[in-house]
């Protein structure tokens, strides 16, 4: 039976909230250690996981409320790509880019000695090469899939990907298992740091801006809590702006150090920082889960192949899934607690919920110019 079923908007069981332990699973430690969540009016079990297929499945099962995921999560749970369907949304992007590509020192030197990588690859060396991305449905696959192919690589003679769970990756690499992945930080800095890693391209290289980290949240969740969702929503919001700020980072880095976080080195931590938390990355427009976001993960489900019935997702399906009128709700919950203008224009509102059919047909329409 549904965890929700009869339950009514200011329940007080705690909102069960899940993280990877990666920099940018910083807007909800911070948000956490700084009491924003409080601040904001809700209560948190704030869950460190193991990787994202334990997110999603607690995400399936309803473990978790909602969690701190890759974003194209959010629509292989709503279509059933790769396990049982379940209904989810997003209201709020937590960062764009983030993501590496790392080599093994190995790889990287054998490709130095003859010139360079593409020189290396059309050699026509011994396949396969095995390189780790943490999820299938993810940015990561669909940048080292592009990367590789700059590279001229063979992608179904040379290579085989396989999952392994982010803070494993490293580990991998150094005992030869992998010859090289594509994660998120600092398990990138980490390899390299300790010299037997290289970092060769980034994601922000490879596709500029491109959605990388999400809140996923069970749509359930989101209707029968929805002012607890967007009061959620909010406090990461404020968290994400303390995150980004430069005169921060050091708490940040010297938190996400911590055990119960992310419990990496604070030179790794320092130098991963640099990439996930993008200081040009700052404005509200970032966050918002906006069409263009939304056709860009859709149209890379596409072109990899995971995704090979595209009339599984219309432009109206897209509109219920990526929800800009909840992070729209949420800005104007931000502004009432503290004062400030609300929304990307910064114009101070009245604190009504956006007409979610309106918002989501010109959603709709917006998107139908991208994808369709």
């Amino acid at each position: 039976m549904s965890n929700y079923r009869h339950k009514k908007s200011g329940d007080n069981r705690p909102v069960r909230l899940g993280f990877v332990p990666l920099c940018d699973s910083a807007p909800l430690v911070m948000a956490q250690e700084l009491g924003l969540f409080e601040k904001h009016g809700v209560s948190v079990l704030l869950s460190r996981e193991v990787g994202w297929a334990t997110v999603r499945d607690k995400i399936i099962y309803g473990e978790l409320d909602a969690a701190h995921a890759l974003a194209p999560m959010v629509f292989a749970a709503s279509l059933g790509l790769g396990s049982i369907q379940s209904d989810c949304l997003t209201g709020l992007v937590l960062s764009p880019n983030g993501n590496a590509i790392t080599l093994s020192r190995s790889l990287w030197e054998q490709s130095e000695q003859v010139g360079g990588l593409k020189t290396f690859f059309a050699g026509k060396p011994k396949a396969p090469f095995v390189f780790g991305v943490p999820f299938l449905y993810s940015s990561h696959y669909f940048l080292l899939q592009a990367w590789l192919r700059s590279q001229g690589v063979n992608l179904k003679a040379d290579v085989q990907c396989v999952v392994v769970p982010p803070p494993q990756m490293a580990a991998n690499l150094k005992a030869g298992h992998l010859h090289g992945y594509c994660v998120g930080e600092p398990w990138n800095s980490v390899a390299a740091l300790a010299g037997f890693g290289r970092r060769v391209a980034t994601g922000a290289e490879i596709a500029p801006e491109h959605p990388e980290k999400i809140l996923l949240a069970r749509q359930e969740f989101a209707e029968v809590r929805t002012e607890e969702h967007e009061r959620l929503v909010a406090a990461l919001v404020e968290s994400c702006r303390y995150c980004q700020a430069p005169e921060n980072r050091e708490r940040v880095i010297e938190t996400l150090g911590e055990p119960k976080y992310v419990n990496a080195p604070a030179p790794a931590l320092r130098a991963g920082c640099e990439l996930a938390l993008n200081t040009a990355s700052t404005t509200d427009t970032a966050l918002n889960p906006s069409a263009d976001k939304a056709s860009w993960i859709v149209g890379q489900l596409r072109t990899s192949g995971l995704m090979p019935d595209a009339t599984k997702l219309s432009a109206a399906a897209i509109s219920k899934i990526f929800r800009p009128d909840i992070f729209q709700n949420a800005l104007r919950w931000l502004a009432k607690s503290s004062g400030e203008p609300a929304g990307m224009d910064r114009k101070v509102p009245t604190v009504v919920r956006v007409n979610d059919r309106r918002s989501r047909a010109n959603f709709s329409n917006h998107i139908s110019n991208h994808i369709l």
